[in-house]
């Protein structure tokens, strides 16, 4: 591992890391009391103690009432917090938690509570303290389950998430060097044993790091790979806003629709084929994201039909109707899904 993972971020490092959020009026630092978000809240904390005029920090953190320690560990937070005169809120998430697909639900339960806190706080800003080892995690886990490129790209640095800023500022940062950080200030952080545990996937890959290390795999390199492709999946989208000008996606007659000539969408690229019909369905449909797979399925199909001069063809996916009729696609919301009744 190279040295300067290893080395403690110093203020010059950590002025850097959080120069982008200077103009926030206020931000929401997620801070769950683990060795990563504890740095971020610290290096945070010594960064606004620093400038003259700087945002109003808010910690907050979500206990999601899955583990008995997780009160202490919100208390532990607090008491820092104070002593780096900053304030503090523990949210809890409530209710009954699903039986499958927990660490998921959790994930969405804490970005909402975030979401809810910065809103009543006026922060512009969440951030969270994903680092690069995370962005390696993240990369492998989209590979396994096929994902394309917009996927493989991983995590952004900065995205909009419930009408929040959700910025990673350390997502370049190894977590070997946040841990070196706190060790050197003497600051103490809570050990999360569900990181560790191998009924999920992540801590099931991460145990697997350091034999991808040994093979060139290593956190650096994935992390890399995940910024290329950020870059590719960048041009291909400015190169899909091209051909959705080109195509004229929008029907003027019909704010509520979109299509597009048959002919001309045909001899674009697939992948922005791809693209524009994953556009067109996730603004009408109501089901979606829509997924990778069926979309490919839904486009091969539109190009046999197509090719064949088949005049029509019809197929719902997403919440949203996608008709070939006269040479033209069009895509529209489908109608509610009528319930069951015994």
């Amino acid at each position: 591992m190279p040295d300067d993972d290893q080395s403690p971020i110093s203020a010059q490092q950590a002025k850097r890391l959080f120069a982008d959020w200077k103009a926030a009026p206020a931000i929401v630092l997620a801070v769950s009391g683990g060795p990563d978000s504890i740095a971020l809240m610290w290096l945070a904390a010594r960064w606004r103690r620093a400038m003259t005029r700087g945002p109003r920090l808010i910690a907050v953190t979500v206990d999601h009432g899955l583990r008995s320690e997780a009160a202490r560990e919100a208390r532990d937070v607090k008491r820092l917090a104070k002593d780096l005169d900053l304030p503090h809120r523990t949210l809890r998430w409530t209710g009954v938690k699903p039986k499958t697909g927990l660490p998921a639900a959790a994930r969405a339960a804490r970005y909402r509570l975030l979401a809810k806190a910065a809103r009543t706080g006026g922060a512009t800003h969440i951030l969270t303290a994903h680092t690069r080892d995370d962005q390696a995690e993240t990369l492998l886990m989209r590979m396994l389950r096929g994902s394309g490129i917009a996927g493989l790209a991983a995590m952004a640095r900065e995205s909009e998430r419930d009408g929040v800023q959700l910025a990673r500022p350390l997502l370049d940062i190894p977590k070997s060097q946040l841990i070196a950080t706190l060790n050197r200030a003497k600051i103490a952080y809570a050990d999360d044993p569900s990181n560790r545990d191998a009924s999920y996937t992540r801590p099931r890959l991460r145990a697997l790091m350091p034999a991808l290390a040994e093979e060139g795999g290593d956190s650096r390199n994935l992390a890399r790979l995940a910024s290329r492709l950020a870059r590719a999946n960048a041009a291909l989208e400015v190169l899909a806003d091209g051909a959705e000008r080109y195509l004229a996606l929008r029907d003027r007659n019909d704010a509520s629709r979109f299509g597009f000539d048959a002919t001309a969408f045909a001899g674009l690229a697939e992948e922005i084929r791809l693209r524009l019909l994953k556009r067109a369905i996730d603004r009408v449909g109501h089901e979606g994201p829509v997924e990778l797979g069926k979309l490919e399925a839904l486009l091969g199909a539109l190009d046999r039909a197509i090719a064949d001069g088949q005049p029509r063809l019809k197929q719902t996916l997403a919440g949203a109707v996608i008709g070939l009729v006269q040479g033209r696609i069009h895509v529209d919301p489908a109608p509610p899904r009528r319930s069951r009744t015994g």
